[in-house]
């Protein structure tokens, strides 16, 4: 099984919900499907889908990071 955690965690501020901590791609996959304020987006459906392929092995963790953080970016969502 190849590591799903990433090199740096992501702190992501919601607003009704607070601030999570992100360690990986699953745990982005599931903010982006539960917790998300706009599931629609280019840069929402590229993170939705490098968070995947990268839980599969399939696509690198950092590349799901950084499509990740673009993802919270469109949906102007503060990350740190």
């Amino acid at each position: 099984m190849p590591n799903t955690q990433w090199s740096e965690p992501v702190e992501i501020e919601f607003d009704n919900a607070g601030s999570r901590t992100v360690r990986g791609p699953f745990d982005a996959l599931i903010y982006l499907h539960d917790m998300w304020p706009r599931r629609t987006g280019a840069k929402f459906v590229k993170a939705s889908n490098a968070c995947k392929g990268a839980v599969e092995g399939r696509i690198s963790v950092e590349t799901a990071r950084d499509d990740f953080l673009a993802a919270a970016a469109e949906a102007k969502l503060s990350t740190h």
